[in-house]
């Protein structure tokens, strides 16, 4: 009964965030919603017994991905407004994805729940004496370790590529150059000025 209780606080909670990131006007609020998604469906994960993936969502996507989200989006200087305009002109288009979607997800549960479906799945269960945690590792980083570190890879290039953004010259912001302060002469560095007694510098 508590563990029903629980699933259904969870996904009512998963489902309102992930619906509040596509709705929510301010891109921050958006990306905090996206973070509140992801703990809601890390707790999902636990209850389904999958402690790993709960701590990779968490860890991964709360702690990097969003949080990657987060600082591009307060650093970049986008226009949220001129790029929301047109968002009814792809309303049909996304209306027509999403119907697609909601037809695979519903095929999904349906051939789950068919006894025909599962019986492959149940027939290859969790080693005696071994945690869920300890079974993935081993089969990750043996049978799946080039497609880890690919992932790891695409991730790592994800985040150059954010550093890169972020720090694009902007005309009108003054940056120090260290390189040119420490190589400059005495001639670039100071100006001598004869001024006549009594006046100042015009």
């Amino acid at each position: 009964m508590l563990q029903s209780a629980a699933f259904y606080i969870l996904a009512g909670i998963a489902a309102i965030s992930a619906l509040m990131v596509v709705s929510a006007r301010n891109p921050v609020h958006a990306v905090l919603f996206l973070i509140l998604t992801f703990f809601s469906a890390a707790g999902l994960f636990v209850l389904l017994g999958a402690e790993f993936l709960a701590m990779i969502l968490v860890i991964v996507y709360v702690g990097a991905v969003a949080v990657l989200f987060l600082f591009v989006v307060m650093m970049l200087d986008v226009n949220f407004v001129a790029l929301k305009q047109g968002f009814l002109d792809y309303l049909p288009l996304g209306g027509l994805i999403g119907l697609i979607l909601i037809g695979e997800l519903t095929l999904v549960g349906w051939s789950w729940a068919d006894h025909r479906y599962t019986g492959a799945t149940l027939a290859s269960p969790t080693p005696e004496g071994v945690s869920n945690i300890a079974a993935l590792g081993a089969v990750i980083y043996t049978d799946y370790a080039f497609f880890f570190i690919t992932a790891g890879l695409v991730l790592l290039v994800a985040m150059i590529g954010a550093i890169v953004l972020t720090l694009r010259h902007r005309e009108g912001v003054k940056r120090q150059n260290i390189h040119a302060q420490v190589n400059r002469t005495r001639d670039e560095a100071i100006e001598v000025v004869t001024l006549k007694s009594g006046e100042g510098i015009g």
